[in-house]
């Protein structure tokens, strides 16, 4: 394969949100809005079979020396990341055109073009790069997340915004400390000049903290919990499935090449995942929408997923990585359900909530499954992720790795109680007769009561049932994505290939 074909994973999307913008049809737009993630998607698996052979693929645009060259990178765990993050689109999409949400003006575009840098993120190899394509990923959501114009959504996006620019500063910041400290901020590069120290150091811990920041791990999540819910399903689970992902990504890519040890600093890395794991679930309890419960709960995956770069082993990154995706998966499946719910009865309170399951028998079935996969119950994708990072910390060993494996299953018995509660207030209880919807989640004006015959569309509940299957699936045949994510590991923490590869005219 062509290496200078990456460029098109990045060029496709670009074009496609050009096109939207200048031909105004909504059947153009949302054939967009589906092949652009289906092609990208079958390119990473077309490159995940690539990489059997080839470990590492790069190219550098232009005819400049290698290291001072822009360059694209692609290897089994960008490539996973690649097929993941296009499957998230692609279902979040196809919800977003079931509800109509794409019909308002420049969403086609706008999302088109935070697919562009999502995937620039995922295939940059240098740390400038990754900061612009953040900020293409960036700017459409400052618009995204406020779509529908209601003043709830138009504060939190405010919120948003604010939050943003300035870990995106700081994370400029970081980058121009690090090119003063080492001279470069390609990362093949930094992981040949070997482990960093003094002035590096400190500049390379400015661009990881601002990543965790993005990336929603405590106790810098609240910006994150604030404004997630308070936009429509299908956008947070667009948001869910590629922002904060993709922080994480980096915080995995950027650690494992130039530090490739637990680096000095690892306790606080320590501190953030069993916070984020802690606080993410117990915070479930005082919320009062199923969507804000939610919420936390990305927080308490983001602690998770971080405990695979701060164990730093091969198993322990795999684990990671498993885990990664399969939170993707479940997160989505969970928000397209509630979304289908609150399309239908215009609420996700649990004061206006009550006997769903005798109501919708096909959305309880799926909200069992999803709760059980975040809790790490069979049959599910959770389980074989909760086992791997438990196998991992009790692999590492010391009191270290058994102050880990207390997180994860404190954390699985708190989110347990706090996501019955949520069942409890909204499946439980005696069905509902009538409701009123709520203007303030829904956007509409509120409407009549409703008469009992109503009931969730099918075609509602069609994505979210592709993303709950694949978590069952995981769960049944595990092995094909344990081996991947294996390579994937392995990768990270051998750079021989990586430097090779980009280094070598």
């Amino acid at each position: 394969m062509n290496s200078a074909l990456l460029l098109l994973l990045i060029g496709v999307p670009l074009l496609a949100s050009a096109l939207s913008v200048l031909i105004t049809s909504r059947t153009f737009d949302r054939l967009l809005l589906l092949a652009v993630p289906a092609f990208v998607a079958i390119s990473g698996i077309v490159l995940l079979g690539l990489h059997r052979s080839t470990p590492v693929l790069a190219h550098s645009v232009g005819d400049y020396v290698p290291g001072l060259a822009i360059v694209f990178v692609s290897d089994t765990f960008t490539a996973l990341m690649l097929v993941l993050t296009s499957l998230v689109a692609f279902i979040s999409c196809l919800f977003l055109i079931t509800t109509g949400e794409d019909q308002y003006r420049f969403v086609p575009a706008l999302i088109l073009m935070m697919l562009t840098g999502v995937y620039g993120a995922l295939l940059t190899g240098d740390l400038f790069n990754f900061f612009v394509f953040v900020e293409v990923m960036m700017l459409p959501a400052y618009a995204l997340i406020a779509v529908t114009g209601t003043w709830r959504r138009l504060g939190i996006g405010r919120l948003y915004v604010m939050v943003n620019l300035l870990t995106s500063t700081m994370l400029l910041i970081g980058v121009g400390f690090v090119y003063g400290a080492t001279g470069t901020v390609n990362l093949a590069v930094l992981a040949d000049q070997g482990r960093p120290t003094g002035q590096a150091g400190i500049a390379l811990g400015v661009v990881l903290l601002s990543l965790l920041i993005k990336a929603g791990g405590a106790p810098f999540h609240g910006w994150l919990v604030r404004t997630y819910p308070n936009t429509s399903a299908g956008m947070m689970s667009l948001f869910s499935g590629l922002h904060s992902k993709v922080g994480l990504y980096a915080v995995y890519r950027i650690y494992t090449t130039v530090y490739g040890e637990p680096a000095p600093w690892v306790n606080v890395l320590l501190v953030v995942a069993v916070a984020s794991i802690l606080i993410g679930a117990l915070s479930g309890f005082g919320q009062a929408r199923v969507r804000n419960v939610l919420g936390f709960q990305m927080t308490a995956g983001v602690g998770h997923i971080l405990l695979g770069v701060t164990l730093l082993s091969s198993a322990a990154l795999g684990a990671g990585a498993f885990y990664m995706i399969h939170h993707m998966i479940t997160m989505s499946g969970l928000l397209l359900i509630m979304g289908a719910v609150e399309q239908t009865y215009g609420t996700g309170s649990f004061r206006k909530l009550s006997g769903l399951a005798s109501r919708e028998r096909w959305a309880t079935v799926l909200m069992v499954l999803g709760l059980f996969s975040l809790v790490g119950l069979p049959p599910t994708s959770g389980l074989w992720g909760k086992v791997g990072l438990i196998t991992a910390a009790t692999d590492f060993g010391g009191g270290f790795g058994w102050v880990l494996v207390a997180a994860i299953v404190i954390g699985a018995l708190i989110s347990l109680l706090a996501l019955q509660r949520t069942w409890r207030n909204t499946f439980w209880g005696p069905p509902m007769q009538t409701y009123r919807p709520d203007s303030a989640e829904t956007g509409r004006a509120p409407a009549e009561p409703i008469v009992r015959s109503v009931r969730i569309p099918a075609r509602l509940l069609a994505p979210a049932t592709v993303m709950i299957g694949v978590s069952v699936a995981l769960f049944a045949y595990p092995e094909p994505l344990l081996d991947l994510t294996h390579r994937a590991a392995t990768g990270l923490l051998d750079h021989s290939d990586y430097i090779q590869a980009v280094l070598t005219p």
